[in-house]
């Protein structure tokens, strides 16, 4: 059998000096790799098993690049609030400090901001003490932005710190950032680590099995379900209509629908609907409200774009910038059902801020956990240009060159069609 095809991360040269995790662990990293696909129809036109591609897999490595205790690590969060940020920044801290005795740990403020010396972010030594408690809160002790930053600028004030590696904790936009630092720094012959610990609450990053934060994010919404139901209970054909966060990729709303059976309507970006017409959402709706007297309807904030007649732009991290879906359906249904001569009452629940600010439930925590330590041990190594993430129920080295599309929910996957069979809406509401 020929050598595994395992696709590594780039490393900044040949690791010399041995780990002070030796005794403190059982095994070392020794070569595992996962398989980058896992079912039968990825395989059909491989000729042998030789032409399998894999990636490498996270771990403590027994040979480091650089010297510990001459090490400055450098941590910066970018974009929006999650679940989660607060612990991630806590075990890069830990780890770095106590598992691998580093001389410091900077947190820089305000995203990459806090890296261009004209914002005047100074940052703050980051110790076992100061963020021993962080967890236990929701939001990023280091704050954020967004927006690009002069690449130039930015790798200025590392050298200016002394700064070996540096954790990005953000999204694309965030890890895109990332990889042209990376390309700064190659261009000046420099040695630092750039390795990205990704975040969306979305979960949409390609490749990535689940996003730290997500579970919390599902989890947040049960309640907020559960009371958009008995508000549409209550009243003679009311309708709890919930906004929930996913701008390109409806997992959220997906998710909290299958985890809440109360939910009668799932709207996703990735399955376009029409509002009119003899199979429009509002005829499907109408049907229900005869039938049971009240619905539940969840919609991701990217749905129903198409219902727009003006898009908005990009904002500084250069998504798109959304209308606003969940206001559209209120006024919609209403004007709908008064045309329609039927008494109708819509109770609009819009929780983002309140879900993406909380803090991170027990099994995110320890994800988060993972991945910070699983993020020091590859840059201690001498990995950079990558991120950690889950791919296949294991934590990988993935390049950042390689997170491209992001990732959606197939309208034709089991996934899906259980969202469909949950509620029991029709599995198209367009008229064409």
């Amino acid at each position: 059998m020929a050598e595994a095809k395992i696709i590594r991360a780039d490393t900044l040269g040949e690791p010399n000096y041995d780990s002070p995790l030796k005794g403190q662990i059982n095994r070392f990293y020794n070569g595992e790799a996962v398989a980058c696909n896992d079912r039968t129809k990825d395989f059909a036109d491989l000729e042998s098993i030789d032409d399998i591609d894999y990636f490498e897999l996270a771990g403590p490595r027994e040979k480091l690049f650089f010297n510990p205790k001459n090490v400055t690590v450098g941590i910066v969060t970018c974009g929006g609030l999650c679940p989660g940020l607060n612990d991630v920044i806590r075990a890069l801290t830990f780890c770095s400090l106590q598992s691998y005795g580093v001389k410091r740990v900077l947190g820089f403020k305000y995203g990459y901001e806090g890296l261009v010396a004209k914002y005047y972010h100074y940052p703050i030594e980051l110790t076992t003490d100061n963020t021993d408690e962080i967890h236990e809160k929701g939001g990023t002790i280091l704050k954020s932005s967004r927006g690009a930053q002069d690449t130039d600028e930015i790798i200025n004030t590392l050298i200016h710190y002394g700064v070996d590696i540096l954790f990005t904790i953000g999204g694309d936009g965030t890890q895109r950032g990332a990889r042209d630092i990376v390309e700064g720094v190659k261009k000046r012959n420099l040695p630092i680590a750039v390795v990205g610990i990704p975040k969306t609450i979305d979960n949409d990053i390609d490749l990535i099995q689940r996003s730290f934060g997500f579970e919390t994010a599902v989890e947040a919404t049960w309640d907020i379900i559960t009371n958009a139901h008995s508000e549409a209970k209550a009243y003679r054909n009311g309708v709890g209509l919930v906004n929930l966060m996913g701008r390109e990729s409806g997992w959220i709303a997906a998710s909290a629908s299958l985890a809440n059976s109360n939910v009668n309507f799932c709207l996703v970006p990735e399955v376009p609907f029409d509002l009119h017409g003899p199979n429009g959402f509002l005829q499907h709706l109408k049907t229900r409200l005869q039938n049971k007297e009240h619905a539940v309807v969840v919609v991701a904030e990217g749905a129903g774009q198409n219902l727009f007649d003006a898009l908005l732009g990009t904002n500084k991290s250069g998504n798109k910038n959304l209308n606003d879906i969940g206001i559209l359906l209120k006024n919609e249904i209403n004007a709908y059902f008064k045309a329609e001569n039927m008494e109708a009452n819509v109770k609009y629940f819009d929780p983002s801020y309140n879900i993406r600010s909380r803090r991170a439930n027990a099994n995110d925590s320890m994800y988060c956990l993972r991945l910070g330590n699983n993020a020091v041990h590859a840059a201690m190594a001498g990995k950079t240009n990558m991120i950690v993430g889950l791919h296949h129920d294991r934590l990988i080295h993935l390049p950042i060159p390689m997170v491209g599309a992001r990732k959606t929910i197939d309208p034709q996957s089991w996934f899906w069609q259980t969202v469909v069979q949950a509620t029991h809406q029709p599995a198209q509401m367009a008229n064409s």
